[in-house]
């Protein structure tokens, strides 16, 4: 599974970020940090607001100290102007993780994708599914289920464009029973069929960050 992390190349003291004390660290959940894309336009808000941070992650940053007020107040200021969000609900932040663990799956995983999710995510997350689903639900308006088929559907997108499998291919990949499956998914959410979209020139991709929203 790929790990999208940025190191910070901030000094602090004497010691290399790699061996320096987290006595004081802090680890921040950032909403709608999907992408690689995200995660250096956080860098970049954390750069200008002088904030020192030990690693960047898909929806996380662990800091080096704890921010006092002011300093988290500027933070969520940059963020939100931005289309982030700094949370700190613990329901909000389990329902975060879930994307997460979805996201990384269908998009970055070089896996195929798991025949049981429900059971995978449980493992994961440490937690029955069914706590998780409805926590999932309250928090975004939708279920498990229709998220990780909105990402599928994005996926499918991007394997089409890049014209490297054939639909038997990814409907192996993304764990679907047949290309009828993956045919009849794709058109419902989109209006076209596969071999249609591979075709059409302008490029109707969501944004991984705004799948959902």
């Amino acid at each position: 599974m790929l790990k999208i992390e940025i190191s910070s190349q901030r000094k602090v003291g004497s010691f290399s970020n790699e061996f320096k004390p987290k006595t004081n660290a802090m680890k921040l959940i950032i909403k709608n940090m999907f992408s690689a894309r995200c995660v250096n336009h956080v860098a970049c808000i954390l750069k200008d607001t002088g904030i020192s941070y030990l690693k960047i992650e898909l929806g996380q940053v662990e800091l080096i100290n704890e921010l006092n007020l002011i300093q988290k107040l500027d933070f969520k200021n940059e963020l939100k102007k931005e289309g982030f969000e700094l949370i700190e609900n613990s329901q909000s932040i389990l329902a975060e993780r879930i994307k997460l663990i979805i996201i990384q799956m269908v998009h970055y995983s070089e896996e195929n994708i798991k025949t049981n999710f429900s059971v995978y995510l449980s493992e994961q997350m440490k937690h029955n599914y069914t706590y998780l689903s409805n926590v999932f639900r309250a928090e975004n308006g939708m279920s498990i289920q229709q998220f990780i088929i909105m990402n599928k559907v994005e996926r499918i997108k991007t394997l089409l464009l890049y014209g490297e499998l054939n639909l038997s291919e990814i409907s192996y990949k993304l764990n679907y029973s047949s290309i009828a499956h993956l045919s009849n998914q794709f058109k419902k959410i989109t209006g076209f069929s596969p071999t249609h979209y591979r075709h059409l020139e302008v490029n109707q991709r969501i944004p991984i960050e705004k799948i959902g929203a």
